[in-house]
């Protein structure tokens, strides 16, 4: 198994950054740390090396508040001695380091309860070529580049007429990646560039102010909306949230902006997990291959993206991942699994394991998006004679237990099919099952977040008012 063509690309990165590039050290110490797993007793045993590289300024009214850099590799070992399961962690793996922390993770094993279905992934479903997905920015933005996307940013947004101040505005930069060493002979590796800019704006003045925000983040530098094009959102949408108004306690149809509409998909795919399915702590628990959504409704998950921000060519058990359709023509077609998961339901990993240094792997997404529709969003609305338009969300009042949902909210009331007045401090209730049922997405998708929808409307939720 060889390291991601990501990890050694063959862009020539600046030299001062060529370190930060090379994962070989990192490599070398997982497979110690196996080897010394297996000499101490482990009958299996995978190690992850994780590297970590940030650096962020902040800037108000023209001026740094503050810049900050961090760096550090952090090390993760899992044993097995039977079916007995132990991690541990470390930052810091020096002299006899590798055996000691390997003889007390092996310790710690022997006295784990036992658990019939942990153990590594099967070896036939692991990642056998590495795919290329473009996910590393040689290219690392200087502390003074930072610190003027972050000034342009919030120029941009004070030069919008009604913006009152600035809400502060960032620029950040970071190198993510990750080694992964089994003891059944898998090893890979990549690396992934971060990069992003936000901005706050605040109209109005004393109890009367209103803020918004914009943000944008990539892999690469050259996929980031302009500095100035996000500044100049944050300060437009701060504006139009100005004088807003409260509404009353009614039933109407919600229309969710595109920055808020992918948490509907969030909710299914918290609900879709196997960690929830296999607790029977989730909704869903026993909807697969039912009809959740209308026909033609698509939910992707898409793991080889090029350029995508939560993109990686393997899962945190060396499977090899793949583009799914979680939901297809509106039909729920799997849960996310990983191999534990997946063998306490009965099922294969759908290459989902996700894996911090010092846990053991649990099922997750990547790349979400809700397929987009055919109508425009203008088209979406243009028969709504009272309804709601959300731009904004507040809370986390929904449960995945019973499938309710009420979130606080803020966004526009919709009259005779056009947005008028901004509304705030309201509530929106339904429950998913019929939220799921009436979703009707617009033509606007746009892959700017991790997961990310078109806009979306529902019909006939609560509206919390006065």
């Amino acid at each position: 198994m060889t390291s991601s063509p990501s990890a050694t690309s063959s862009r020539s990165p600046k030299a001062v950054h060529s370190d930060l590039f090379d994962q070989s050290a990192l490599s070398a110490l997982a497979e110690r740390l196996v080897e010394a797993a297996r000499k101490a007793g482990a009958d299996a045993a995978d190690a992850i090396a994780v590297r970590g590289v940030s650096q962020g300024v902040e800037v108000r009214d023209g001026r740094v508040e503050e810049s900050e850099r961090s760096e550090g590799d952090d090390v993760g070992l899992r044993v097995l001695v039977g079916r007995r399961q132990a991690v541990v962690s470390t930052n810091d793996v020096s002299g006899d380091g590798v055996a000691r922390l390997a003889e007390r993770a092996v310790a710690m094993a022997r006295v784990a309860p036992d658990d019939k279905y942990v153990g590594l992934a099967d070896s036939a479903l692991l990642a056998r070529d590495i795919p290329e997905l473009d996910l590393l920015d040689p290219d690392i933005p200087s502390t003074a580049e930072l610190e003027r996307r972050a000034q342009e940013a919030e120029a941009a947004a004070l030069a919008v007429a009604g913006v009152t101040k600035s809400g502060g505005a960032s620029a950040s930069a970071g190198i993510g990646g990750m080694v992964l060493v089994t003891s059944a002979g898998f090893h890979g590796s990549y690396l992934r560039s971060s990069q992003g800019i936000s901005t706050t704006a605040i109209s109005g003045e004393g109890t009367g102010m209103e803020r918004d925000y914009d943000y944008t983040s990539a892999p690469h530098a050259d996929d980031l909306l302009p500095p100035a094009s996000v500044g100049r959102s944050a300060g437009e949408r701060a504006v139009a949230r100005a004088n807003p108004r409260k509404v009353e306690t009614c039933q109407v149809p919600v229309v969710f902006d595109p920055r808020v509409s992918g948490s509907l998909v969030g909710h299914l795919v918290g609900a879709i997990n196997g960690a929830s399915i296999a607790r029977k702590t989730s909704f869903l628990k026993d909807k697969l291959g039912a009809q959740l959504f209308a026909k033609g409704i698509r939910i992707i998950d898409d793991p080889l993206r090029k350029r995508g921000l939560r993109s990686q060519p393997f899962d945190a058990e060396g499977v090899a991942v793949k583009r799914l359709a979680l939901v297809d023509d509106g039909v729920l077609t799997t849960w996310l699994l990983d191999s534990a998961t997946g063998r306490e339901l009965g099922m294969a990993t759908t290459g989902h394991a996700h894996r911090g240094v010092s846990s053991s792997p649990s099922p997750g997404p990547y790349n979400l998006h809700l397929e987009a529709g055919s109508v425009t969003p203008a088209d979406l609305i243009s028969d709504i004679k009272q309804g709601f338009y959300v731009t904004d969300l507040i809370g986390s009042g929904v449960n995945g237990v019973t499938g309710d949902y009420s979130r606080g909210a803020s966004g526009f009331w919709i009259e005779n099919g056009k947005t008028t007045y901004a509304v705030s401090e309201v509530t929106i209730a339904g429950h998913l099952f019929e939220i799921f049922k009436s979703m009707v997405p617009a033509n606007d998708l746009e892959f700017r977040y991790g997961v990310n929808a078109p806009t979306v409307r529902i019909e006939g939720l609560t509206l919390g008012g006065r």
